[in-house]
């Protein structure tokens, strides 16, 4: 009998920012929003199946789309009361995912912006494709 190997590729051209801040996800989108001028909204769970016999692990996420270039902007928790999103990040509590093309221009405008939120302790771009559970954060 042939055996038949199916070989799965996973899409992570987005960007990455790991962002530490001890706020709920509402209070920090809410902050980003009036800050930044974006207009996040809260939709759908991002969940993860762990194993196929227990249900799946809900983290809150946020959306954000630019029409002008077709941007999506995802927020999402890497906490819930079952665990971590991302575990080897231990440190950080929220992850920004940015879907599409944009430039470096707004890029380094929109951390600069998020690291001058006086909650915010830190947001980094992060290499999606060095973290061990990349994964987790396939939309």
């Amino acid at each position: 009998m042939n055996k038949t190997y199916l070989k799965l590729t996973l899409d992570l051209d987005f960007i990455l920012i790991a962002i530490t801040a001890p706020l709920k996800d509402y209070v920090l989108c809410h902050k980003i929003n009036t800050r930044l001028n974006t207009e996040f909204e809260k939709v759908e769970d991002h969940e993860i199946f762990f194993n196929i016999d227990e249900p799946a692990w809900s983290f809150s996420k946020y959306y954000f789309f630019v029409e002008q270039g077709e941007v999506e902007y995802y927020l999402i928790s890497n906490r819930s009361s079952d665990g971590l999103l991302i575990p080897e990040m231990s440190n950080v509590d929220f992850f920004m995912i940015i879907r599409e093309f944009i430039d470096k221009e707004d890029l380094n405008y929109l951390i600069a912006g998020l690291n001058k939120l006086p909650d915010i302790q830190v947001a980094a771009k992060i290499e999606p494709t060095k973290l061990k559970s990349r994964e987790n954060l396939v939309i």
